[in-house]
């Protein structure tokens, strides 16, 4: 199975993008998704960004996901969508 999870980009370097995860970073390509920008959201899978979605459909998946995985997800501290470190993994 595979699995999409939404991300907001906060960071854009060329075709590649930093993304948070509910707090985590991850650096992903952007070259599906050139026109995003710092502030948008995206669906990430396998290391790219594949589409573009509003902060709604976001929250709503990862609202999903945590009530199908039955754990609460990670947030970083303010909220969802915020960045908890400044560790940009890959």
């Amino acid at each position: 199975m595979c699995l999409a999870v939404p991300a907001q980009v906060i960071e854009c370097t060329g075709d590649e993008a930093v993304v948070d995860l509910q707090g985590s970073t991850l650096k992903v390509s952007k070259i599906l998704t050139p026109e995003v920008n710092r502030g948008d959201w995206v669906l990430v899978h396998a290391g790219f960004a594949i589409t573009q979605l509003d902060e709604a459909e976001a929250r709503e998946t990862w609202d999903y996901l945590q009530q199908v995985l039955g754990e609460p997800m990670i947030e970083a501290e303010g909220g969802p969508g915020m960045v908890a470190d400044e560790d940009h993994t890959t």
